[in-house]
């Protein structure tokens, strides 16, 4: 900020980023499905996803205190970071322990497929909470480019509040209209994005559908050129429809629905 608040004591103001990206894939074959599922195991396994988190603690002006990270059988990774402001470290000693429970980063990937309809997802949710002066999003940009991400969910929210040195209390101390303020143009304009915020409680939502497929870019071992014009059309059409479903969260198109 270019006006620092002049703050009487810690600036324990909490913020939240839950952040969800889905990349949708066609795997043509049975063989191809699992392919696709030790692919995406293999790319974004728990070394990876560390690194990743590692370089997001980075930018947004954290410290890794400590990490605990864990790849999953069948399939499956995850990823827990210990952060801290570096305002909040000290010399020596443990001065900051009261501090750590606020401030992490967590991730979590889930690969999965359907053997009847040849399409496969890929999510990740990372949670980033922070304490203090820093806020995760000033990483967004890199969290979305380092993920094939199709449909993109964001939760970001302010909680508590901080005293300046009079005693009035501050419930937010960054400007903030959208989350999409906070994330490139060049970026925006290949998303459709929505927003539900709610001002007076300091939560804001926004979620992300791609624009355009490139259908090359969604077929797992498979070359555009061996598939008919009709059949590129159909996968089109049935990606387009899982991307669609995921963005609205429910079944649009009427092929199932969830019973509990």
């Amino acid at each position: 900020m270019e006006n620092k608040l002049k703050l009487y004591g810690f600036n324990n103001l909490t913020k939240s980023l839950s952040f969800n990206i889905y990349d949708v894939c066609y795997a043509r074959t049975p063989k191809a499905q699992l392919d696709y599922i030790a692919y995406v195991d293999e790319v974004y396994n728990s070394e990876r996803i560390t690194d990743i988190m590692t370089h997001l603690t980075e930018m947004i002006g954290a410290q890794v205190l400590s990490v605990s990270r864990q790849d999953y059988d069948p399939q499956g990774a995850s990823a827990t970071f210990l952060i801290a402001d570096d305002t909040m470290i000290p010399a020596g000693g443990n001065e900051i322990v009261a501090h750590l429970d606020k401030s992490h980063v967590t991730v979590h990937t889930y690969p999965e497929y359907h053997p009847e309809t040849s399409i496969a997802t890929f999510r990740v949710d990372i949670d980033v909470a922070t304490c203090g002066k820093i806020t995760p999003l000033t990483a967004l940009d890199y969290l979305i480019g380092s993920f094939d991400s199709d449909i993109i969910t964001m939760d970001y929210r302010v909680r508590g509040f901080t005293r300046n040195v009079g005693g009035e209390k501050f419930f937010i101390d960054h400007n903030i209209t959208s989350i999409q303020d906070y994330i490139d143009e060049s970026t925006l304009d290949k998303y459709d994005a929505v927003d539900i915020n709610v001002y007076q409680a300091n939560m804001f939502h926004t979620k992300m559908l791609i624009k355009e497929i490139e259908l090359q870019n969604y077929l797992f071992n498979t070359d555009v050129h061996e598939l008919s014009p009709r059949s590129r059309l159909d996968i089109t059409n049935a990606l387009r429809r899982e991307m669609i479903e995921i963005f609205s969260g429910r079944n649009v198109f009427g092929n199932g629905s969830f019973t509990g």
